[in-house]
Order: C-alpha cells, then sequence, then structure tokens
C-alpha cells in the first residue's frame, strides 16, 4: 500500500502536472507550424507557451526534498 510519504518522496503530483504542460506546448507548437500564414498573437502564444514551460521546469528541477 502507498502511504503519504511514499507519495510525497516520487513527486507524483509534480511530474504529472509538467507532463500536462510538455504536452500542451508540444501541441500548441504542432498547431502553430501547421498555419500557412502565423500572425503576430499566434506567433506570441506560442513564445508565452514555450516561456512557461521553461520555467516550469526550472522550478520543477530546483524543488523537491534536499538531503
Amino acid at each position: 500500500m502507498i502511504n503519504s510519504e511514499s507519495f510525497d518522496k516520487w513527486r507524483v503530483i509534480p511530474r504529472i502536472l509538467m507532463t500536462a504542460m510538455i504536452v500542451m506546448t508540444y501541441r500548441v507548437v504542432e498547431w502553430f507550424m501547421t498555419l500557412p500564414e502565423p500572425s503576430l498573437e499566434q506567433a506570441g502564444l506560442v513564445s508565452v507557451m514555450t516561456g512557461a514551460l521553461t520555467g516550469a521546469f526550472g522550478l520543477f528541477l530546483g524543488s523537491g526534498r534536499k538531503e
């Protein structure tokens, strides 16, 4: 049986959230590449998504238990 300490140690929720963020960013970039003539606003969306992923990934790597 999984107890709360194991659940925290494995960082399940942060891993799920990072996976969701990666999938969303991938889908946005994939959508952007299929556009025939992307607008400035669409390019801004891709820029914000990739910047948010970079920031979230940095926070994910810097968080967790320090032993």
